[in-house]
This record gives structure tokens, sequence and C-alpha cells, in this order.
């Protein structure tokens, strides 16, 4: 992952205990071993690695002008506590300091935020506040956007106080080609958002920063308006133009417990905070913190997924001609160098970080001993990338605390055990350069229920309820992301921790015929087919460390590696028979891992007609592609809803239910999400039904092809024709003697049917379909092939080219929604509002005629200006073409019209060449929709 820097403080740290000097000729010796041997002599009483093991500074602590400019006793809280507020935000630090400010700011004034101790105490005060302007995510690039308006502006404007906002620049350093690819994928999609970066050569980045050595360069990319923040200053400020504005902020009050009540539905909701000096009454908390976020989660019974792992950088002395240096960040050596005054601060992010394994409720404004033998990795690093370090003595080490997450996400908004308990922790040491956009979707998140960008990355949501309270799963997954931090990040890559968490009824078959895994959710899905025979995930082996034997003869890992590229795969060629195998003859597609819900009760229909989009009251036996919104209009899934005859159970295949019944089958990797969304709207609306997850009890096989008929006519016990099984219905039948759902439903654009089968039948029809469709042709295919063949049919990925900042209507998706029907829905006012306005931004698809790959975040062009940026993007083997969609805007701020498509030149940006490119309002392939209809000329 491409990586945040938990950094050096803008100031020299003097930490009483830890503090420490070396003369410049014992600093850094020439020699990696005598480097190694010198420090572990000369530091060994520093060397402890107990972790237990700290140093509490309070007196010498970081910006001490700034934390103390009042001497204040601090035998109780700072303030009274008030009786009851509409939120508290628990944590003084980056992220609960810009919650509460944001929440004030938006008209929310009864407030209070409680620190336990002061603000900053935990790991925001020995944190650098580091801010680059560029990520491999559009929703990233935004909320780093606007932190870095509230720290440079918006905070000085309002108080008068500047909060020691530093634009010194960043500098990203490749080694090779691959990196520079990255580097210059995130110079394209910075165009679109008019971030000023350039890729620089050898010579020109010597010429910035004289001190580095360019020999190994093979380019870098300069960002000129990258630059640092003042963590105390910055929270200080925030808490005064809170404060100014209503908010209470109340230091040196820890929180004992949370109130949690019971609803007469059920429903868990938070009822008040618990402190030695009171209670607050409040059906609002929020969770910022930090290492502590687990503990506090405990209190309520809700699971925080984080762990807390030791993390060190040195400062060096006195560096002639670094000043005024950009930032440097060598993903390749794993290191950074943080420009300090006159000095520099240098870590990285190690394989065998160290793992907190006793938080302490005591540990405020503490370090860690620097644990030597994990450190010295980075030190070559440094010295190779600016020569002089190994002549420069170290004023100091910092090590603190950070916490970390599975991959390498923040976790945020409501979590899914209790109502109005909110998360806003595991910032991965990015709590300072994610604080501002992430404190503002905090707020609105709190305020309207859902927060304005798609923030389902960050959402805990996207974590399944089986995995946030598996140790296991947390310890490994947090481990390799740490490990892989500044890893490339490349668009097929796969974690190797944690894996074979959840295994449908296929897997050990598929295993057995090559198939290459990939995990979604906690679930091994198929990606692909290797025709070299099987290439089973193994245990983890944390790469090596603590002692840990590497895994031999790996061939998953090996067949992962060789996808590490920015061009086509190398697999490539397999994905394309996979893929024309379906377009041509007919495929078999494993899609266990979706998501199965049923809901029935007595307000089922009208719980049905709220959530969903499109009208799926017809008559039982159909099926209906829907969507379902958020307030705004929003898209908070796509999905398939079935409405099902009543009568007695027959689970799994059918509920009990002697009224309205609906079988909603969903994307596996969402299905949590999902769930939650479902379950939250039956709360708010008050609906009295229910909703079964049966995702467990179920396999799912998609028989996909112009073939399909032939095939599943000799496996089922029912006439297939258009005429008696129309296309979006569905029937229970028997599949060679085993009873399952059939329905007649494609995510690829072609005739073919899913099967919906109990567990315990699946290996039996699975067998029964391949037997029959061997004369057809019949081969297995993974979702590899289903990016590529829904991509080229025009249909959507929810959290790609739909999210829940995407409306219907900017979709092209109008049809799902139900607008000629006085029926309301959710978000049905945003739509009708934006249907008489118009559309201010719509999606589009492009076409290039060179083959070249493209993956997503590549810049659109309009007539020279850029209009957006591509969303999604694949290849399509049977137009031979690679295409993407992405949602465009007109410059101008008018309506994005048919008109102003037809009459735009488009160009597409990858890696920093452009392409010309063709707009299409419809898909290129099978445009009117035949082949799904059974229809093949």
């Amino acid at each position: 992952m491409f990586g945040w820097e938990f950094l050096a403080s803008s100031v020299f740290v003097f930490l009483s205990g830890l503090a420490f000097r070396l003369d410049q000729e014992m600093a850094f010796l020439g020699s990696a071993a005598r480097r190694l041997v010198s420090v572990r002599s000369t530091l060994a009483p520093l060397c402890r690695t107990s972790s237990r093991s700290y140093s509490t500074t309070e007196k010498n602590v970081p910006y001490e002008t700034t934390l103390k400019q009042e001497e204040r006793s601090f035998s109780g809280p700072t303030k009274p506590l008030p009786r009851s507020a509409d939120v508290v935000v628990i944590g003084g630090g980056s992220i609960g300091c810009q919650t509460v400010y944001h929440l004030a700011k938006m008209g929310m004034t009864n407030v209070v935020l409680l620190e336990r101790d002061r603000l900053t105490a935990g790991t925001t005060w020995h944190t650098a506040g580091l801010l680059w302007q560029l990520r491999p995510s559009d929703v990233e690039v935004e909320l780093l956007a606007h932190t870095r308006n509230v720290v440079s502006k918006d905070l000085e404007e309002e108080t008068g106080l500047h909060t020691g906002w530093i634009q010194n620049g960043g500098l990203f350093i490749a080694s090779n080609k691959q990196r520079l690819d990255e580097y210059k994928r995130l110079m394209s999609l910075g165009k679109v958002y008019g971030i000023e970066s350039y890729v620089l050569s050898p010579a020109e980045t010597k010429d910035l920063y004289p001190l580095m050595n360019i020999d190994d360069l093979y380019g870098t990319l300069y960002v000129p308006k990258d630059g640092t923040m003042d963590p105390a200053g910055t929270c200080t400020t925030l808490s005064r133009a809170a404060s100014a504005r209503g908010a209470t902020v109340i230091e040196n009050c820890p929180v004992t417990g949370i109130q949690v009540g019971t609803d007469d539905l059920g429903v868990k909701k938070v009822k008040a905070v618990e402190t030695p000096h009171g209670t607050v009454e409040t059906p609002c908390v929020v969770n910022c913190a930090g290492v502590w976020a687990t503990k506090l989660g405990e209190m309520a019974g809700v699971n925080v997924p984080l762990i807390a792992m030791h993390h060190a950088y040195v400062v060096t002395e006195r560096i002639e001609g670094i000043q005024n240096m950009p930032n440097v960040r060598d993903h390749d050596a794993s290191v950074y160098l943080r420009l300090q005054g006159d000095a520099l601060s240098v870590g990285g992010y190690e394989q065998n970080p160290i793992f907190w394994e006793e938080v302490s409720d005591k540990f405020a404004f503490s370090l860690f001993d620097l644990d030597w033998d994990v450190f010295m990795q980075h030190i070559e690093g440094a010295i190779n990338r600016v020569p002089v370090l190994e002549q420069i003595g170290i004023k100091s080490t910092v090590c603190g605390p950070e916490s970390f997450t599975a991959d390498h996400k923040p976790l945020m908004g409501e979590a899914p055990e209790v109502r109005g308990f909110f998360l806003g922790c595991g910032f991965n040491s990015a709590g300072m350069m994610l604080g501002g956009g992430c404190g503002r979707e905090l707020a609105k998140w709190i305020i309207h229920g859902r927060p304005e960008k798609d923030m389902h990355g960050y959402d805990i949501r996207r974590f399944h309820s089986s995995l946030t309270d598996n140790t296991r799963w947390i310890r490994e997954r947090s481990h390799e992301s740490y490990a892989k931090n500044y890893s490339v990040v490349f668009p097929f890559d796969e974690p190797l921790a944690s894996r074979n968490m959840r295994k449908d009824p296929f897997h050990e078959v598929l295993t057995d015929q090559g198939c290459v895994f990939q995990e979604r959710h906690g679930w091994e899905r198929p990606g692909w087919f290797n025709k070299d025979g099987p290439a089973p995930v193994k245990g983890y082996d944390y790469y090596g460390a603590y002692n840990m034997r590497n895994n031999e003869n790996y061939k998953y890992k090996e067949l992962l590696g060789k996808e590490y590229t920015f061009d086509f795969p190398p697999h490539h060629d397999v994905i394309k028979s996979e893929c024309l195998s379906c377009r041509h003859d007919v495929a078999v597609f494993n899609m266990s891992y979706f998501g199965k819900f049923y809901l029935t009760g007595p307000d089922a229909k009208k719980a049905a007609d709220w959530l969903f989009s499109a009208d799926v009251n017809k008559k039982p036996g159909s099926t209906v592609y829907t969507c379902m919104l958020n307030k705004r209009g929003g898209a908070e899934a796509d999905l398939t809803v079935s409405r099902l005859e009543p009568g007695p159970a027959k689970l799994p295949l059918a509920p009990e239910s002697d009224g309205d019944a609906y079988y909603l089958a969903i994307g596996g990797g969402v299905a949590e999400h999902n769930w939650n969304h479902i379950k939250t709207v039956i709360q708010d609306q008050g609906f009295q039904c229910q909703l079964m997850d049966h995702s467990e009890d179920m396999g799912m096989i998609s028989i996909q092809g112009p073939k399909s008929r032939a095939v599943l006519q000799e496996v089922l016990d029912t006439d297939l024709s258009n005429e008696a099984f129309p296309f979006s219905t569905h029937k229970l039948v028997n599949a060679a003697g085993h009873q399952v759902r059939a329905m007649r439903l494609s995510f690829v654009g072609e005739l073919g049917w899913e099967l919906h089968i109990p567990k315990v039948s699946c290996v039996p029809v699975y067998r029964a379909v391949i037997a029959a469709g061997a004369k057809h042709g019949i081969i297995n295919s993974g979702y590899r092939a289903i990016d590529s063949l829904s991509i080229e049919k025009g249909y959507r990925h929810w959290h790609a080219d739909l999210r829940p900042d995407d409306t219907p209507l900017e979709a092209g998706l109008a049809f799902t929604c139900k607008m000629k029907r006085p029926i309301p829905f959710q978000g049905r006012e945003r739509l009708e509002k934006q249907k008489k306005e118009g559309l201010r931004r719509r999606i589009v698809c492009f076409t290039i005629d060179e083959k070249v790959p493209m993956f997503g975040l590549e810049a659109i062009f309009r007539n020279g200006v850029p209009v957006g940026h591509l969303r999604r993007a694949d290849y399509g083997f049977f137009i031979d073409k690679t295409l993407g969609y992405g949602y465009i805007r007109n410059p101008d701020g008018g309506v994005v019209s048919a008109d102003f498509i037809k009459s735009g030149k488009f160009m597409l940006e990858r890696m920093g060449v452009t392409y010309k490119a063709k707009a299409h309002l419809k898909s290129p392939f099978d445009p009117e929709n035949k082949r799904v209809k059974g229809i093949y000329e």
C-alpha cells in the first residue's frame, strides 16, 4: 500500500530518560555490520524490547509552549461536566478535535469532547502532521484536500492563530519503472483535482535536492504544495474554534463506562457516558480513542478491530544544506526522510514491527525505548539516499504506539452492534493527514445519517461481523498491511494473511482444478483458473519475520507475484479464454460468496417499497434488479430482489411466510454493508419485519453463455424456453435430484441461469452441470472474467462505478427507479429534483484503439480540459478494446447532456500519456440487449 508516515515532530524531541547524543563519527558507520555492532554496544541500555517498557516525559513534551500556555491543576476535569449532550466525542487527538470542530461548525453546539489527559496526549503529540496530496484513491485525494484547506487557511481565518502549516513540498523516489509508473498514475489523477506535480529525471532531482544520491534513481515525482502541520498547534486551534462555536472541550476526564439500553424493538442504543466525575446522558458517542479504542468499544459491546504496534523514527543532528528541502519517501527502500528544521527525521515500515501486547491506560505523553534490532534495517536505505547521513549524529529517538488495521484504512461510521456508537479510530499513522476530511465526513455521518462522500473504504461495515472479533485475522492482516505499506499498489494484488477464513462448498473441488482464489469479505472466491494445476493458499508465514519459516514452493504466491505489473498481466490470455468461452459457448461461475437474505413479516411489503428504488412487488416468481438509496439519493447498494410464494418453510430455499416475502441476493464483498443498511432503515421507519441471513447455508453457481440452455435442460426438470422461463424470473426446481432455486439472470450479458443450492447439494449439482456441459465445451471461469465481461456489457459494480455518492440517474440506472409510480421510496425527492434540474455529472463509457491496459483513475479530458477520471477499466475481449467508465462534469457547471458528450473530443491520460477516446452513450457490446433474451445472430 501507498504509505502513511508516522513522523518526527516539527521541533526536536528532547525526551527525559530517552534523549541521547552520539558523536558524529559513531552515529552512522560506513559498514552496515559495523553500524549494527557499534550501535548495539553503545545503546544497549536503551534497547529493551519488553512490551511494558516505556518512559513518561511530562515535562519535556514537544510543543510545550503550545500545550502549556496556561498553568492548570489537573486534579480533576478542566470544566464541569454537563448533564447531557447531543454528542460526546471521546479522545482529544487529531480525529477527536477535527470531529468536534466540524460538528460545531455545522451547527451542533451541544457537543462535548472528553480527553482522559490533555489534548494530543496519546499518539498525536509525537506525530509530525505531514500531508501528501496524492493517493491512489479519488476519495482520499478529496479528504486530504479538505485537511489542507482547514490547516493552511480556514483555522487561521477563523481564529487568527497559525497552525504551524509549512509548505516545503514532497518528493517520491522511484528506483524502478514499476514504481515510477505508479507515481505517474497519481500525477494523472492529480490533474483532475488541480494538484500540481512533476515527474523529474535523476538530474532534475539532484538540482532540487543536492544532497541526494541519484545513482540508482529511475525518476521522481515532485509535489511542490505538500507540507506539514504542527499537531499540537493544530489541535489546540481546532479546540478553540470549536469552543467559540459552543462546543465544550474537557480535559483530564477519563471515561469509565458506556451505558447502553434496549428499546421496545430490541435495538441497542447508546444512553450515557460514565466518568469518575459524573455521567453525561447522550444518544451518540464517537470513539476517537486511537490505540485505546478497542477498550472503549468493549465498554459498549462493540468490536473495534485494530491492533497497537511500536512505530519509530530518529532525529539527526544539524545537516548543512538541508534547509527548505522537500520531504522524501523512498518506498523501495522502505524509508522516509522528513525535514526537521535544519535536520532530518528518518523512519520506515519494517517487516517485523513490535506489537504492544498490553495497552496501558496510564500511557500519556509517553514513549517506548527504541529497539535497534528492529530499527537498524532502515538506516542503510537512508544513508544510500542521502550519503551525508553517514557522518551525521543522532539527536533523539522517538518510538511510540500507533493503531493499525487489517487493510491499513481507518475505522469509521456507526457500529453494527449499537446504534449511536460511532467510530473514528485506527488511522494507521495518518490521523493528522486525514483528520480534516474524515472529521467533516464523520460529522455529516452523525448529523445526517450518512457521509457525503463514498466512505465505504473506511466504514466499519466493510468487514464481516465474523472477522471483527477474530484475533488471528486482526493480527495477521494488520501485520501484512504494515509490512506492505510501502509496496507498489498493483491492480490484482491479494493478501496472503488470514486466508481461508470463509470457504464455500465448492472450494475443494475448484482448488483441485487450478482455481486461483481472491479474498473478499473473508470469503475465498474464484479469481481465475491456472492451467498448470492446483495453487492452494497456505497459512500466513509473516514474510519470515519473528523467526517464522517462509512457505516453500508456494505456487499461489508465485502466480500472484507474476501479476505485479501495470502492463497486461502474464495470465491475460487465460482471462481471455474464460471470457470468450462464455461469449461463444458456456461457462460456469461460482458466486457462492453472495449475501443471501430473506425479508419477511407483516410490514415486509412496506419495507420493500421504501427500501428498493425499483418496483419489486410484482407477482411471485419475479426477480427485479434494483438499487437501495440513502436520503440524498445515492446508491447504497445494487442487488436482485425475488418475490416469493407464501407457504411453509423450506429452508434454506424458502422461509415460512403467510404474506409477502422476498429473497435478496447481494454481492458478497458488500454483504455486511447491505445487511446493516437494511436493518438501520427498518429500525428508523419502525417496520414490523424480519431480515434473515442464509449466506452460509447455500452455494450459488451461474451458468452463462449461448449454450447454457442446452446444458441446463439436461440437468433441471423444467422447461427452460423463453415462454416457460422468461428473463428475470425464478422457480424452485430439481437439479440432478436436488431441489434448487433457479433464476434466469445474467451479470455478464449472456443467456444464463443462476442456481441457488443448499449447501449439502452443491457438489453433486455442480458435477451434474459439468458432466452435461462437457460436449458443449463448458469451462470454469472466475471473477477476473466477470469483471471483464460485465464492464464490456456496461453492468455496474457497486463501490466502483456505482457508489453512495452516485445517484441512479447519474449512473445510467434510471430504469431501476419507480419514478412513474406514485410509490414513495428513500431518496426519491432528491431524484425528482435532479431529474427536473438536469444532471451536473453522469457516467460515460470510453473505448480506445491502442492496446494498452487501464485500471481506473485515468484522467478524462474533453477538448483539452480535465472533466473527470475513470472509476473502472478493463479489457473487453469480445470487442477487442480497452474500455472504461467514468463520471464527467461540465467545467462551466452546467448540465451534462447527450449533446455535451457527443460534441466533445475526449482523451484519456494513462501515466502521463494521452490516448484518443471514443465516448459511448450505450454499451458498445450488445446495446439492444438481445443476448440475455437468448437472441443470437
